[in-house]
């Protein structure tokens, strides 16, 4: 790389942190217009300055590195983070779903913990985009099993993109159980990936009653992507951990708050 042109990419990478302090996320193709330079590029900037821990890379752009933001792991290191938590928040969620209900289950850690808990229900229909799902949904000879299509995403063992969207439009549920990476009280919920949260708003779009499961370290979290607002929930699953003034907001926004205590 010569002087110039060097030069030219340490500015551009400056500018581009000094644009994420300011908004606190960017998108690429806003800065390939901005810096009249290829998405490409772009990317292969914001690649370099995550390398450096200077942000966070999120499908589409990146976010600032800050302590209350949700970032795409992998399932497989999801895993291993309050696991206890999640495992009562699934079964008690999974007290919720009745013989014959038509539900969408989403991908997820907790999500999946609802699926070890569906032995008594029966005649159950389960509509997931999770792969990991899936595979625990197997073990069941009562419930029906119906995959809306897509693309497979690594990170999360989920499907997403137009076919998937598509084929879900066309779809009417009971319920849906939704997990997130982030949840503020007073504005809504959020995930990392653009792709999966138009695809939950979806989900929500289809379903008669939204049931939003977290374990409390999702609380005062945001992320890349914005879900929905609260108004779009009926009921919210979590621990005990969960802070008064989110329980507060919680309730004041008229959500059936269920706690899954020890």
């Amino acid at each position: 790389m010569d002087k110039d042109l060097k030069r030219l990419t340490v500015d551009r990478r400056k500018k581009i942190l000094a644009m994420l302090s300011e908004d606190g996320q960017v998108y690429v193709h806003e800065l390939s217009d901005y810096f009249s330079v290829s998405e490409v590029t772009i990317r292969n900037d914001l690649d370099q300055l995550e390398k450096k821990n200077l942000l966070i890379r999120a499908r589409g752009g990146a976010i600032k590195i800050e302590n209350n933001v949700a970032v795409d792991q992998r399932l497989i290191d999801k895993y291993r983070i309050n696991q206890q938590l999640k495992m009562r928040i699934g079964a008690k969620s999974a007290e919720l779903i009745n013989d014959f209900d038509t539900i969408i289950i989403d991908s997820g850690t907790t999500t999946a913990e609802i699926v070890k808990n569906l032995g008594r229900v029966k005649n159950l229909t389960v509509i997931t985009n999770a792969v990991n799902i899936i595979d625990h949904l197997t073990n069941y000879q009562d419930i029906s099993v119906v995959v809306p299509g897509g693309y497979l995403r690594n990170n999360s063992l989920s499907m997403v993109g137009p076919f998937a969207e598509k084929n879900l439009r066309q779809l009417h549920v009971d319920k849906v159980f939704m997990g997130v990476d982030g949840f503020d009280s007073r504005l809504g919920v959020y995930t990392p990936n653009i792709e999966e949260a138009y695809l939950n708003q979806i989900m929500i779009e289809i379903a008669s009653e939204v049931i939003l499961v977290a374990d409390s370290s999702k609380f005062k979290r945001r992320s890349l992507a914005f879900i929905c607002p609260l108004s779009s929930i009926d009921v919210v699953v979590t621990d005990d951990g969960i802070e008064d003034d989110d329980k507060k907001h919680i309730e004041e926004a008229g959500i059936k708050l269920i706690i899954a205590s020890k």
